[in-house]
């Protein structure tokens, strides 16, 4: 398409042959081409502008994902943590029976337990709680942490109920206690002589939630509570 003559900008040197009129046409031209060239530059700004701020949107997503996908618990595969002390207990029945259990570890880390859905809701508890709906919940994935009620107390029990998730994880007093901490998994138990112990992380690390889990994931809520529950 042919441009409009009065669009283009007319040398100086030849506007002396001009009308005014022309010579009006002539400045009117200049300053829309002007006008557009610096339209031109700012879209090209704005253009680049958009390409690095989405690059740069992209990337602190890409690092956003890296911080999730790496801040999990386990920080690491559960088979490579290796606890000193630590009892394991394998061939435990999962069977679901009605009323006592008499089991062989105490506090017990596995075998018959209360029926569905009686499993114990995961929290803390200022009182013992029944070893049959407890044990229930270790079947789910569920750490149960109990203590000394004589001998852990105040700041000592505040850090042992904060050492722990707040998921799947039980907190009680329990009688009789061989130990004044005790940590239970399905199939594994670490006995503790204080609440600072090293070893509480690895334990949850490697059995919350832990692959010998017999219904990983399976619910720790929605069951029953027990007396003396706080949280």
């Amino acid at each position: 398409m042919p441009r409009d003559p009065k669009s283009q900008p007319i040398p100086p040197s030849a506007r002396r042959d001009l009308t005014v009129k022309q010579q009006r046409d002539a400045r009117r031209a200049e300053k829309v081409a002007a006008l557009k060239k610096q339209q031109a530059s700012e879209k090209r700004k704005r253009t680049i502008g958009i390409v690095l701020a989405s690059v740069a949107g992209a990337a602190v997503l890409g690092l956003i994902i890296m911080a999730v996908i790496t801040s999990g618990t386990p920080r690491q595969d559960p088979e490579d943590i290796e606890i000193e002390g630590l009892q394991t207990y394998s061939d435990l029945s999962v069977d679901h029976v009605e009323g006592p259990v008499v089991y062989e570890q105490s506090p017990p880390v596995g075998g018959d337990h209360a029926p569905p859905p009686l499993w114990l809701n995961c929290g803390i508890y200022t009182e013992p709680v029944p070893n049959e709906n407890a044990v229930h919940s270790l079947e789910h994935g569920a750490v149960w942490v109990t203590y000394d009620a004589e001998e852990i107390t105040g700041d000592e029990l505040a850090t042992l109920q904060g050492a722990v998730p707040d998921t799947y994880s039980i907190v009680s007093p329990y009688p009789d206690l061989q130990a004044p901490v005790v940590l239970s998994a399905w199939g594994a138990q670490l006995e503790l002589d204080s609440v600072n112990d090293p070893r509480i992380q690895p334990f949850v690390d490697k059995f919350w939630q832990g692959p010998t889990t017999p219904e990983r994931g399976a619910a720790c809520n929605g069951g029953v509570d027990a007396p003396g529950k706080v949280a």
